[in-house]
C-alpha cells in the first residue's frame, strides 16, 4: 500500500476515534458540559491534533453535511418508473440520514443525527448551524426535486413540500425534546423513530399506489 494511502487510513481512524469519543462523551454528560480537552483525552489524542481535525466542538455534530445531500440528490436521480414526488423525496430524505430515527440503532452516524437534532434545540450556536444547514439543503433537494417532475411541480411547489416534511419532521422533534429527559440513548431513538414515523404516516399513506377495483 503506498505511503499516502497509508496516511489517509491513519488520519480517517483517528477522525473516528475523535468522533466516538465525543460522542459518548456527549450522551453521558452533556454536550455543553463536554470540553475540547475532554473529548481529546478521551480519544487519546492531544488538543492540537483535535483541531487538525475539527475546527470547534460545535463541528462534531456535522460531520458530513455535504454527503447527506450528495445521497438525497442521487436518491432523487435513481427515482425508479411510476414513483410520485412525495415517495421521492421521502426516499431522499431517508437517504439524506437527516432523520434520525432512519438509522440503526447504535450506529455512529444514527447517535451523531440524534444528538444534533437534541443539541440544537438547547444550544444557539449549534441550533443556528442546523437551521442555516437544513435551509441549503433544502433548497437543494427542492431544486433537483422541480427538475426531477417539471410537469407537477414548480419551483415553489417543490420548495413547498420539501418544507411541509421536513418542517412537520422539526416540529414535532421540537415538541419531544422539551418533554422530561430520557434517560437513555435507546430509548431515544425509539421515540424519535415512533415520532417521525407518526408525521410522516400521511405522506406515506397518499404516496401509497391504490389497488384497483375488480
Amino acid at each position: 500500500m503506498p505511503p499516502s494511502a497509508l496516511r489517509d487510513r491513519k488520519r480517517e481512524r483517528t477522525r473516528r476515534a475523535i468522533l466516538l469519543a465525543a460522542v459518548d462523551l456527549f450522551e453521558a454528560g452533556g454536550y455543553e458540559e463536554t470540553t475540547v480537552a475532554d473529548i481529546a483525552a478521551e480519544a487519546e489524542v492531544g488538543t492540537r491534533t483535535f483541531f487538525n481535525y475539527f475546527a470547534s466542538k460545535e463541528e462534531l455534530l456535522f460531520p458530513e453535511p455535504d454527503d447527506r445531500v450528495r445521497a438525497a440528490v442521487a436518491a432523487i436521480a435513481t427515482r425508479r418508473p411510476g414513483e410520485r414526488p412525495v415517495e421521492v423525496l421521502l426516499r431522499a430524505l431517508r437517504a439524506a440520514g437527516d432523520n434520525p430515527g432512519e438509522h440503526r440503532a447504535g450506529d455512529l452516524s444514527s447517535r451523531i443525527a440524534a444528538l444534533r437534532a437534541q443539541v440544537s434545540r438547547t444550544v444557539p450556536s449549534v441550533s443556528g448551524r442546523a437551521a442555516h444547514a437544513q435551509l441549503i439543503a433544502q433548497r437543494e433537494i427542492a431544486r433537483q426535486l422541480h427538475a426531477a417532475f417539471p410537469h407537477e411541480l414548480d419551483e415553489i411547489g417543490a420548495a413547498a413540500l420539501v418544507g411541509a416534511v421536513v418542517g412537520a419532521v422539526s416540529g414535532a422533534l421540537t415538541v419531544l425534546f422539551q418533554q422530561p429527559s430520557i434517560e437513555d440513548g435507546e430509548h431515544l431513538h425509539r421515540k424519535i423513530h415512533e415520532t417521525t414515523s407518526r408525521v410522516l404516516q400521511p405522506w406515506l399513506t397518499a404516496a401509497a399506489p391504490v389497488e384497483p377495483v375488480r
